[in-house]
């Protein structure tokens, strides 16, 4: 049989398959426990990821149940997404509403809910245009290549010159692009070439930084205003107040990478509030979609956004009508239910109590800002962060190891002060009564 012929049979087949139910239920056999749902799901999925052992079935609010139906504290919040918990109703409603209406076209026409939350962005962020995406990691791309462009277009950097300054210990995703940025050399080794004209400078350290931007070439320093998978490492207070002058005193563009620190998690809207100061390009994403669809957005004045031009960016699902209706609920609940106001009040009980009740033999320090917060373990009486992550698992409380001595907590916004407080005695008491 030849090779056309063997397609042709093997398609017919498929298609009778799916047509008597076959293929449903070939793909939809239940699994009875949650090691054979590890044991299948490993079987035919990449070994990129290592998850905590715990097979979720169901959230809601600031909980999670797995297969067996045991209840779990989130302290992951879907990496920093589920700002507004899992399944929130207004946010379900705005999703399945556009979805019997209208959920995507491509940008090759318009469709009636761009503008709508475009406007909304601007307006609340105070900048002139708005880049939709689906990605953090395509946010920071976008940024990058809107700041090159930028830099030929206006900064007059000779062509195929220009660099981009990077703080040490960033983390803003997995493509090649981004790798090419890291420290870290399990993103890092063994998949070059990487893109050229990166810097790297130590995070929180002016000195540096200046040394770096006195290069005539250089059109951005790309930065978090609060490490996030470094592990909730926050900068001297003066660090970004210092950036945004020097940035404007050697014409280089500012992009604040917001997609973890921004919409309330660190208690404010945008981490860069601290200190009253506003980047020149705003990337956010995470929880912009409410945990629910993709959607990501970069932001910034005509000067710098209008270097962009038909053609020369693009995204086929970028800025779709679901994304965008999903996004402008996700919003308004962090605006209309208080989740900035509450981000920074159960922020302060986080830490104080935190720093209070571990073992100092134990923990090294509590860091953080809103409920973006990691504890800093001390190896020596916490040997194995993947041992302790995994008895906070048993105890009920779902959490992410950074590193190998350090542990990271991001609950969603919406957790009651009683919620919070059962949270720190499941955290206290695992830690306190820990053996290596």
């Amino acid at each position: 049989m030849s090779g056309l012929q063997n397609r042709s049979s093997q398609l017919l087949k498929y298609t009778r398959l799916f047509n008597n139910g076959s293929i449903t239920r070939l793909t939809s056999s239940t699994a009875k426990s949650s090691a054979e749902v590890i044991q299948r799901e490993k079987k035919v999925s990449a070994n990129n990821y290592d998850p905590s052992p715990v097979v979720i079935t169901r959230g809601e609010g600031i909980f999670m149940w797995d297969v067996e139906g045991k209840k779990y504290y989130d302290f992951v919040g879907g990496f920093a997404t589920l700002n507004q918990g899992h399944c929130h109703p207004k946010i379900i409603k705005a999703m399945t509403d556009q979805l019997n209406k209208l959920h995507h076209t491509s940008r090759a026409i318009f469709h009636d809910s761009l503008y709508e939350l475009n406007e909304f962005l601007t307006k609340q962020f105070d900048y002139e245009k708005v880049l939709n995406m689906n990605t953090g990691v395509e946010g920071g791309e976008s940024s990058i290549k809107i700041a090159r462009k930028w830099g030929y277009r206006v900064k007059k950097i000779p062509q195929n010159q220009a660099q981009v300054v990077f703080a040490h210990g960033n983390f803003w995703g997995r493509t090649i692009a981004a790798i090419s940025a890291s420290t870290d050399p399990i993103s890092f080794d063994e998949f070059g070439p990487h893109v050229p004209g990166y810097q790297i400078v130590p995070y929180d350290d002016l000195g540096k930084l200046e040394q770096a931007l006195r290069n005539p070439n250089v059109c951005a320093f790309m930065v978090e205003p609060l490490q996030g998978e470094a592990g909730a490492v926050v900068p001297t207070l003066g660090y970004l107040k210092g950036v945004r002058e020097l940035c404007t005193k050697y014409n280089v563009l500012w992009i604040d990478d917001e997609v973890q620190a921004g919409l309330g998690r660190t208690g404010k809207m945008l981490a860069v509030d601290y200190e009253n100061v506003k980047p020149d390009l705003l990337i956010l994403g995470k929880a912009l979609s409410g945990g629910v669809y993709p959607i990501s957005a970069v932001l910034g004045n005509s000067e710098v956004m209008d270097v962009l031009t038909p053609g020369t960016h693009g995204s086929t699902y970028g800025g779709n009508a679901l994304a965008c209706k999903v996004a402008l609920a996700s919003l308004d609940v962090i605006i209309s239910e208080g989740l900035v106001e509450n981000a920074f009040k159960m922020g302060e009980i986080f830490r104080s109590e935190l720093t209070a009740r571990l073992n100092k033999d134990k923990v090294v320090q509590v860091r953080g800002r809103g409920l973006l917060n990691a504890i800093v373990l001390n190896t020596k009486g916490v040997s194995n962060v993947y041992k302790l992550n995994n008895e906070l698992k048993s105890n009920g409380m779902i959490s992410k190891p950074i590193g190998s001595g350090a542990l990271r907590f991001s609950p969603p916004l919406i957790i009651t002060e009683a919620q919070l407080r059962e949270g720190i005695d499941i955290i206290v008491n695992t830690i306190n009564d820990f053996k290596n």
